[in-house]
Parts: C-alpha cells; sequence; structure tokens
C-alpha cells in the first residue's frame, strides 16, 4: 500500500561516491539525508566508495566497486580474484578504454541490489549518477522495478567537460578529456526519460535544460541549506591579518585556483603579509604546486585537506576574506558556509553565484570568473577596508540563515517525491 499523503516515506538515496570529500554532493547526501530523516522519513544510502558519513539513523548499504581510482594508486589493475561479476568486468574495461565507468556500473549494482527489496522502498532518490540502472528501476514490473525516480542534478557534466577540455595542455589531453566525459551522453539520455529532475538553482535549471534537453517542466529547483548552528562566527578567534581562504578544489579547472593563485601573488606585491589557506588537497603531481613553484609563492600557500567541519569553520574565524573563484557553479555550498561564518566574501560571477549571494553587493564583492586581476582588486580592496568587511560578514550570516535550510530543502524534496509517486500511481492511458 502507498503511504498515507503526510505519513512517512520510505526513501533509497543512491550515491555512487558518497564521501563528502569528495566534494559537494557527498555533502549534500549526507545533510539531506539527516534533514529527511528529522522530518520522520525512513531513509537508506546505497554506496560506492569512498563511504559517505552518516547520520546514524540513515542506514549504510554499501555496493562496493573495484575502486579503480582509489588513491594513491589511481587506475590501478585489480588481482584476479577481485573480480565478481560481469559489472566488475565492465568496469575495468570501460576505465583501460580511457572511460569513467563509475556512474553506470553503480547504478548497474543498485538496480540488482533494490531488486532484491522492491517493497521495501516508497521512492529512490539518485544523486547524479543518472546511470542506465535507473531506467531499470524505475521501468513498470515485470521488466522492471516499477520504484518511482527522482533524480538530482547539481549541475550538467556537460559544463565539466566544456571547462576541463577547453584548459587541456594539448590536444592528446584534449581527447582523452573527452572520452572520459562520454558518460555525460548516458546521463542526458537516462534525464531525458526521468520524471522528474531536482537541481539547485535556476542557473544549472537553465543549464540541464539546454546541455541534457530535459522537457523544463520536469526541473524542479529546490536549493541545498546549511547548518547554521555548525556554521556560525566565532568572535573569541581572531581573524589573521593577511589570511585568505577558499575551498576550491586543487585538481578541477572549473573551481578555478589557478587563477586565485595568480591573483594571491599580484596581492603579495601591495601586502607581503598576504597568504593563502585552502581546504583541500592536491594530487602529488598536481599542475597547482608547478604554478606555486613558478609563482614563487610557496611559502603563503598552505593546503589543509581532510579536516572536519568543525576546523573549517575554524578556519573561516581567523581568515579576513573567502574567496570562491569558479568558472562556474551549480550552486556553491562554499559560499553560503562562508556566509553563515560571517566571512566577507570574494566570488566570481560564474553560474549561481550571483543566484547564491544575491544581488547588491550586502553579501560579497562580485568578479568576472577567470580574472586574476580583478580576484587581485577585489581581495586588496576588503583586506585594507575593515569597516567594509564587517558589513559583508554582517550581510552574508544574515542571507545564509534566513535564505537557506536544509530542513526547507528536505520539506521540498519530500514534496517532490509525493508528486512523483502520485504521478507513477496514476492509471496509463
Amino acid at each position: 500500500m502507498p503511504p498515507p499523503a503526510d505519513g512517512p516515506l520510505r526513501i533509497a538515496v543512491l550515491a555512487y561516491r558518497g564521501n563528502p570529500h569528495c566534494g559537494g554532493q557527498g555533502v549534500y547526501v549526507r545533510h539531506l539525508t539527516r534533514a529527511l530523516a528529522d522530518l520522520g522519513h525512513h531513509v537508506e544510502v546505497l554506496s560506492g566508495q569512498p563511504y559517505p558519513e552518516l547520520d546514524e539513523r540513515v542506514r549504510l548499504q554499501r555496493l562496493p566497486s573495484l575502486d579503480l581510482y582509489r588513491q594513491p594508486d589511481p587506475f590501478r589493475v585489480p588481482r584476479l580474484r577481485e573480480f565478481r561479476d560481469r559489472i566488475d568486468v565492465a568496469e575495468f574495461a570501460l576505465m583501460c578504454t580511457a572511460g569513467f565507468p563509475e556512474p553506470l556500473t553503480f547504478s548497474l549494482r543498485a538496480q540488482r541490489a533494490l531488486a532484491a527489496r522492491r517493497h521495501d522502498f516508497d521512492v529512490v532518490h539518485d544523486n547524479q549518477c543518472l546511470g542506465t540502472g535507473l531506467l531499470g528501476i524505475q521501468a513498470p514490473t515485470p521488466k522492471g522495478l516499477g520504484l518511482p525516480v527522482v533524480a538530482t542534478v547539481h549541475h550538467p557534466i556537460t559544463v565539466d567537460r566544456r571547462v576541463e577540455v577547453a584548459h587541456a595542455p594539448d590536444l592528446r589531453r584534449a581527447l582523452a578529456l573527452r572520452r572520459f566525459y562520454g558518460f555525460g551522453r548516458m546521463q542526458g539520455r537516462v534525464a531525458r526519460r526521468l520524471p522528474r529532475i531536482l537541481t539547485v538553482s535556476a542557473s544549472s535549471r537553465h543549464d540541464i535544460v539546454a546541455d541534457h534537453r530535459v522537457d523544463p517542466s520536469r526541473v524542479r529547483v529546490v536549493p541545498v541549506g546549511v547548518d547554521a548552528e555548525r556554521w556560525r562566527p566565532l568572535p573569541e578567534r581572531r581573524r589573521v591579518a593577511g589570511r585568505i581562504m577558499t575551498t576550491a578544489s586543487a585538481d578541477v579547472s572549473l573551481k578555478g585556483l589557478a587563477h586565485l593563485l595568480e591573483a594571491l601573488a599580484k596581492v603579495r606585491t601591495e601586502r607581503p603579509d598576504a597568504h593563502l589557506v585552502v581546504v583541500a588537497t592536491p594530487r602529488p603531481a598536481s599542475p597547482v604546486l608547478r604554478q606555486i613553484e613558478r609563482l614563487g609563492i610557496g611559502e603563503a600557500v598552505r593546503f589543509v585537506g581532510g579536516i572536519s567541519d568543525e576546523e573549517v569553520v575554524e578556519r573561516y574565524a581567523e581568515a579576513e576574506v573567502a574567496v570562491v573563484p569558479s568558472l562556474y557553479e551549480g550552486f556553491s555550498l562554499p559560499a553560503v558556509e562562508a556566509m553563515a561564518c560571517g566571512v566577507p566574501l570574494v566570488v566570481t560571477t560564474g553560474g549561481a553565484l550571483p543566484e547564491v549571494v544575491g544581488a547588491g553587493g550586502h553579501t560579497a564583492v562580485l568578479v568576472p570568473p577567470a580574472d586574476p586581476g580583478a580576484l587581485a582588486g577585489a581581495v586588496l580592496a576588503l583586506l585594507a577596508d575593515a569597516p567594509l568587511r564587517a558589513r559583508l560578514g554582517a550581510g552574508g550570516r544574515r542571507r545564509a540563515v534566513e535564505r537557506f535550510s536544509w530542513r526547507a530543502t528536505a520539506e521540498a524534496t519530500a514534496g517532490q517525491y509525493r508528486e512523483v509517486m502520485a504521478l507513477a500511481a496514476a492509471p496509463r492511458c
């Protein structure tokens, strides 16, 4: 029997890479599932490695992959005894042809796992996997499982592909990236066949409709939230003069760290005490490490990856300025978290960032993406103006608390679950 219109739901959340340190999508899974549990729903997460950190009320079902991209041995060759079935073989074969297999193979594992438990769930929520297995999960019985499916697309992977290819150092690398991002075609095909796509901003909605050619009537905007009690100002901690902070990934061109490093070198010509704390862990051979050496700013850049939320909050409390230098963002949790911590922001106008921080200069200074000179000018202006920093920090905190909460995200998401369940239950003509 279907649940009552206002009763608790049984929700299966699919997270093919669930760890929060893998990026904002992992954070989304952790906080959304906790907020859904707060509302009284039964939530279970199905995840591959690296596994997510979840609330104790949220059950985790592990769907282990071959974990071919794990550090410190990415693109490894598994031992023969590690292969358990055809999905494992397909995963390794796709990697060997320079493709990225995880969205496809995880979706097939999820379909197989749910087939044995079809009656345990009312709805399935996919977090940007968009693998072919979703079509089998939602297909009517007896061929499929007949489970309603909702998918969240933070932004279409086609955006990442365009930026990465544009920043490729040579043709060989560009061709390899095109092959790696080949799973984007599958994601577009699957997205067009799902009854409901959730996304986090109007900017992302526009890009999903344009790039994946999804019917606009099937796409809903549900912004993500912030835990304003956890992400908060710490007035007892002193700001460190000249400290700039960012959570931009060290190895993803889309996040714009390379442009921020160029900006830092410019800032230090006028403010020698300026230094950057990066909440990330670069790969040993990361291009940003070579760039830091080339710019001669090694003593002014510190990486602090793998730290807890509370430690990030403490780092924000010590920073005079936070920067989101992204070329594009579908939403930007780091921007909202920095605002909640009362840190004055410099952000680019890439993607949804103006939508997140708001217009009018009340929470942040906005600059064009991929413009180190503009970044440097904005950072210098804030470092030199304590009253402006205080005003922007207070405005950001106010906006984060008033506009973004995980409870509101969970309530709106549960409403979308019920709509899709009603669509699935409606008689077909």
